[in-house]
């Protein structure tokens, strides 16, 4: 079994992030997302990858290189602008060939991985296997209708009346059967070829479609809410390490990952918490949920379940919560301005000023 990872998003919805950088790159607990995506196909016993990626490939090149540091060989594919999953099926037919593969988004994040999914989808071939989760506002997600035994009977992609609340996931299980399907299909309304349309148009033909139901974390990082989420409960799982050096004046609380070179002064740190490599902790306070990046600055502010990316700056931050903070971004106390008062005053007038 082969894997076909998405990771040619623009991410509108992470902007300004997303503008000058990769969303699946932005980082959970200081990893990029699609890291734990890669880990996760690799644990699964999966050898050989296709990473799909847009104008943004240079930097996820850049970033997983030919993917032996994750146990994998990698494969680049590029697509124009995203034309949808369906569309990336269809560039990716001479790299996949007749091998059954496992489809994955790159900017998901599922706490419970993909070795039980993937294992039962070999050792039960077929058309299609998806990976199901019930949601609150099924409008939002594609939906699959189910039978009495639990296979597929019906796919919809963001229906006004869902007929349940039961959402694709981004993660999908393919025999060969699926190249003939996306050369079938046509573009949707939103001018993509989808990948539910695909999946359709293979129930309407009658091959067999598996589901799977899951309700363990399951993320779509891309939103800010969303991204702080999965930090929240990446964070929770992470176990303390100081490698860096916290002066007599600081405090270390909890599970807190401290990186070599990584330097507290007359600070409080308070777990689950990560903090990079050269980033410098000056009279602050970080509260937990908290993970900051390499090389940045911290100076008499308090933090809590925020994401620093690299090289951010803040000083005299009385409460940063729920945040998240730019490469290279700069957070600094507004100049107090000369306080003056223009009067026009009529006579025999009596004026009280309290500064």
């Amino acid at each position: 079994m082969k894997a076909l990872v998405l990771a040619g998003g623009t991410g509108s919805r992470l902007r300004p992030f997303t503008d000058t950088g990769a969303k699946q790159l932005l980082p959970i607990a200081n990893k990029p997302v699609l890291f734990y995506g890669l880990e996760a196909i690799a644990a699964a016993g999966i050898r050989e990858a296709g990473i799909v990626v847009g104008r943004r490939g240079g930097e996820v090149r850049g970033a997983v290189g030919d993917g032996s540091a994750f146990g994998l060989r990698v494969h680049y594919l590029h697509q124009e602008r995203p034309l949808g999953l369906a569309h990336a099926v269809l560039i990716a037919r001479d790299f996949l060939g007749d091998d059954d593969f496992l489809l994955y988004l790159g900017d998901n994040y599922l706490q419970d991985g993909l070795t039980g999914f993937a294992e039962r989808a070999a050792a039960h071939p077929g058309a299609a296997r998806l990976l199901l989760t019930p949601v609150a506002d099924p409008t939002a997600f594609g939906v699959a209708e189910l039978d009495g035994s639990g296979d597929v009977v019906r796919l919809e992609e963001k229906p006004e009346r869902p007929r349940s609340d039961l959402a694709l996931i981004g993660v999908y299980a393919f025999g060969r059967e699926v190249h003939e399907a996306v050369r079938a299909i046509s573009p949707s309304v939103r001018g993509e070829l989808e990948i539910t349309d695909a999946v359709q148009w293979m129930l309407d033909r009658g091959l067999r479609v598996r589901a799977e139901t899951t309700t363990r974390p399951w993320r779509d990082t891309g939103s800010v809410d969303d991204l702080l989420e999965v930090n929240r409960q990446v964070l929770d799982g992470i176990e303390g390490r100081v490698d860096g050096k916290v002066d007599p004046d600081s405090t270390v609380l909890g599970r807190v990952r401290l990186a070599e070179g990584a330097v507290v002064r007359g600070s409080r740190i308070v777990g689950p918490a990560v903090i990079g490599a050269g980033t410098v902790i000056s009279n602050s306070s970080i509260g937990p949920y908290t993970a900051i990046a390499e090389d940045c600055r911290i100076e008499d502010s308090a933090i809590a379940h925020s994401v620093l990316l690299r090289g951010a700056d803040v000083e005299g931050a009385s409460r940063i919560e729920s945040s998240l903070i730019g490469r290279g971004a700069v957070v600094a106390p507004a100049p107090r301005l000369p306080q003056a008062h223009r009067l026009v005053i009529g006579d025999h007038s009596k004026v009280q000023l309290t500064s």
